[in-house]
């Protein structure tokens, strides 16, 4: 007899059926094969106390401290540590108690297994002179012979811009940033670029970004999270799919002290707001993005990347952008165009997090690293 570890990450239902499981048994094992954490912030005490014991008898545990027991505190933390059978049996339970449990029990439902979904790669163009990466900049033609380069390394998406929103900088008009990206959106539509990749207008102005709608462009990148109403009303009048990112304050004061009662649940309000009101506009395909570096510190980021799969209960597709950005410095001292390797790492443990959508400046890079891990992930024994 011998014995192999496994990595955890493994595809569970490839490695009941290389042993001969049935369908019917895969199914039953696979929800006891992963563990899953879940932080409870601001628990009622007399509730903790409740979870602990249910926890405990589907086979679960609840991490409290540890003189929960005595009721001292209105309110604890806690982690409850399931796999998938568990939570759907604790679900059950608390769907009859009180002290908030029957809503934590509705909130816990909410996060299903994430689905193996191809990643996309969203590929970089900034038609303007101030984009915080000098190589992302290109205009007209030379914009077309990029984005055609992007396309043949790998790009699903190409994202075009025309006012930057590195951290300091400043807004344009609607019409300067329209006169920045016209040529290069018409050459497009003329050579119909739009029928051999989706395009992406990065803008939160009415303007440019209907007349990209107009000319063959997809999708709406829009950092304000569609704050404007008129853009709510375009992405609808065009069935767009809108990215909803969230950013802290505006690109020019975002960086000035960024602070949240805690960057996950504040982003997880955000984004409830945001997605009724484009829903509330007819808005029918939506995209998430929790704004890497856009109105966050280090700890902020890299809390996000980690934790991404939190946002996977919304049930929509997930977009990271950490492309080449400072908070890569801040871990190991580089410049800009020293920054592709923490790059990768970054938007490699997103994709392991369940992020679909790359928006990145190196297409051929990230393709053969999303490549790469998804051999690995697709390995058995």
């Amino acid at each position: 007899m011998r014995v192999i570890k496994l990595d955890s990450l493994s595809d569970f239902k490839k490695l009941l059926r290389l042993v001969g499981s049935t369908k019917e048994g895969i199914e039953i094992m696979k929800k006891k094969m992963k563990i899953e954490l879940f932080y409870i912030k601001d628990l009622k005490t007399p509730a903790a106390n409740i979870l602990k014991q249910d926890a405990l008898s589907v086979g679960a545990e609840l991490a409290v401290e540890k003189n929960t027991i005595l009721c001292k505190n209105e309110t604890v933390d806690s982690i409850l540590i399931v796999n998938e059978k568990q939570r759907e049996a604790l679900i059950k339970k608390e769907k009859i108690q009180p002290f908030g449990l029957k809503e934590l029990s509705v909130v816990l439902d909410s996060f299903k297994p994430k689905e193996d979904k191809k990643v996309e790669i969203m590929g970089v163009i900034n038609a303007n002179d101030d984009s915080f990466y000098i190589k992302s900049r290109f205009k007209d033609k030379k914009g077309v012979d990029k984005i055609m380069q992007m396309v043949e390394e790998g790009a699903d998406i190409i994202d075009i811009g025309g006012v930057s929103s590195r951290p300091g900088s400043s807004s344009v008009s609607e019409e300067e940033e329209l006169l920045r990206i016209k040529t290069l959106i018409d050459v497009l539509y003329e050579k119909k670029i739009y029928e051999r990749v989706n395009l992406s207008i990065d803008s939160y102005a009415p303007k440019p970004i209907a007349y990209a709608l107009e000319r063959g462009f997809k999708i709406v990148n829009d950092i304000t999270g569609l704050q404007n109403d008129e853009v709510c009303k375009l992405c609808a009048r065009f069935n767009a799919k809108a990215v909803i990112m969230h950013m802290q304050k505006n690109p020019k004061q975002m960086q000035q002290n960024p602070t949240y009662d805690h960057v996950i649940t504040d982003i997880d309000d955000f984004f409830y707001q945001r997605i009724g009101k484009a829903e509330k506009y007819g808005i029918k395909d939506i995209i998430l993005d929790v704004g890497i570096g856009f109105g966050k510190t280090l700890e902020h980021n890299l809390i996000l990347i980690k934790h991404l799969n939190h946002f996977l209960h919304f049930n929509l597709p997930l977009l990271i952008g950490a492309s080449r950005k400072s908070m890569i410095d801040k871990i190991v001292s580089c410049d800009v165009k020293q920054r592709l390797p923490g790059t990768i790492a970054l938007h490699l443990k997103a994709i392991e997090q369940g992020a679909t959508i790359i928006r990145c400046h190196d297409v051929k890079e990230h393709y053969q690293a999303i490549k790469v891990q998804k051999a690995l992930q697709e390995t058995l024994i």
